[in-house]
């Protein structure tokens, strides 16, 4: 079957069918959007919580399975946008947060666990130097700092299409825009995620294409011959923002050997891959060493963390005082105790055997489904992460996503998991984030949902 053989009407019936299932399956999650609308906008605490026309509310996880407020039982693929690899309430990391909170939550003031979590990352990331900071948008706010005051330049060059937070230098051609604005490829415009960004930190954000070194190489020797050589290139090692694009064979070498020409501190966001992917994230999946690296979400097990790694070189800007990295809870005890935890007891070798088993298991189960079908999609994973591509053309980047992701297929996939006990990242493929705690059963669960909905669409 090729793409443009897909019924649109069909996807657009089913879409009706299946809103309406979940809608007759979540009467209280609707009552609390009426009272949360009051005094939230959207009715949430974050506008990435919202869905139209209302969410879906939870009160509690365990393992790999959370519970909406209607009692639905559901398969968390979703995983707090892979912050959640260890699955909820680790009893470990319960253990471990509970013993600490006895002790005292919070001084402000250094204790030995930010210790021994330095000695862990240094050690499994290549960089000898680290901070601790209280999720990933302030440990990318932060390095970016540190590599402006590096360098003694001002430009950030990042990715089109990647996120790396939500401060205003980073919150630049990240995606949601009309596609004829982009611009060529060695030369894509600067554009907003949304309101509120002075056009002054738009201006200061170079956008480059991810998977393409030759255009990316032509963008930022033009800014150097312009007198605007960049501080920093930010980039994930693997773009996590559309689905899974894995980095082609060279291209982050290409762009090691490209900053270190041009002094540019080369900084890896690994806020998604890190931890979740391998212990030393993409540093030791791939092998290449940046500056500076970041991380978030999945270094405590779902508690408020970030860290910021980097060489003595770059971090002597910290050491020295020259930059004043600083933040009243960061490395608060309870963090650093649930990270030590997740580090040393909870993410072994062991753990990420099975991940890797399952994520084996559900990219076979998931190729098999649209061979069956010949259905023009196809799956990339690596450990924890994964997805399936509805796309006849191979995705590697931002331009290639908007020109071969079918975008109604995403929209219905959320929904056919959720109505059947299953929940992925919302506006994105169908996209998974495993935890430790995923099963070969909540695996057949999630191909099962994933073939009923092939199914449907191909009839």
């Amino acid at each position: 079957m090729a793409a443009n053989q897909i019924d649109r009407q069909l996807i657009a019936d089913l879409s009706d069918r299946e809103e309406k299932l979940l809608e007759e399956q979540s009467p209280k999650s609707y009552e609390m959007f009426q009272r949360a609308i009051k005094h939230m906008p959207m009715g949430v605490a974050s506008t990435y919580h919202a869905r139209d026309p209302y969410p879906v509310y939870y009160t509690h996880g365990k393992g790999p399975h959370i519970w909406t407020v209607d009692g639905q039982e559901i398969a968390d693929f979703h995983n707090g946008y892979g912050c959640m690899v260890q699955g909820h309430a680790h009893p470990l990391i319960v253990e471990a947060i509970q013993k600490r909170a006895l002790l005292g939550t919070q001084f402000g003031l250094p204790t030995e666990d930010a210790i021994i979590m330095a000695e862990h990352l240094a050690g499994a990331f290549k960089l000898p130097q680290w901070r601790f900071v209280n999720s990933g948008s302030e440990a990318v706010m932060d390095a970016i700092r540190v590599a402006r005051s590096f360098t003694g330049r001002d430009t950030v060059v990042k990715m089109f299409g990647s996120y790396h937070g939500h401060m205003d230098y980073v919150m630049v051609s990240i995606g949601a825009v009309d596609y004829g604005k982009i611009g060529p490829r060695d030369n894509y415009a600067s554009l907003p995620y949304g309101g509120g960004i002075p056009q002054a930190a738009i201006d200061m954000t170079i956008p480059v294409p991810f998977n393409d070194l030759e255009n990316m190489t032509k963008r930022i020797e033009r800014l150097v011959d312009e007198g605007r050589a960049p501080a920093c290139v930010i980039m994930e090692p693997a773009m996590m923002n559309l689905g899974v694009v894995l980095p082609e064979p060279g291209f982050l070498e290409g762009v090691r050997a490209l900053t270190k020409k041009h002094g540019i501190v080369l900084i890896f966001d690994e806020v998604k891959t890190g931890i979740c992917t391998a212990r030393g994230g993409a540093v030791e999946r791939w092998g290449v060493v940046p500056d500076m690296i970041t991380l978030g979400k999945a270094i405590a097990g779902g508690t408020p963390c970030g860290a910021i790694g980097g060489s003595a070189e770059v971090m002597e800007k910290v050491n020295d005082g020259t930059v004043f990295q600083v933040g009243t809870y960061s490395g608060n005890p309870l963090s650093m105790a649930a990270a030590r935890a997740s580090f040393e007891q909870v993410m072994t070798d062991d753990a990420y055997k099975h991940l890797n088993h399952l994520n084996d298991r559900i990219i076979e189960g998931c190729d098999a489904v649209c061979k069956e079908h010949d259905f023009p999609a196809y799956t990339v994973g690596i450990s924890s992460k994964g997805c399936v591509n509805f796309a006849d053309g191979k995705i590697t980047d931002y331009e290639s996503f908007i020109k071969f992701q079918d975008h109604e297929l995403v929209a219905l996939a959320w929904l056919y998991n959720f109505n059947r006990g299953v929940v992925i990242a919302p506006g994105r493929e169908e996209e998974w984030t495993l935890s430790i705690t995923h099963t070969d059963a909540d695996i057949d669960l999630y191909v099962s949902a994933f073939a009923e909905l092939i199914r449907d669409v191909s009839a």
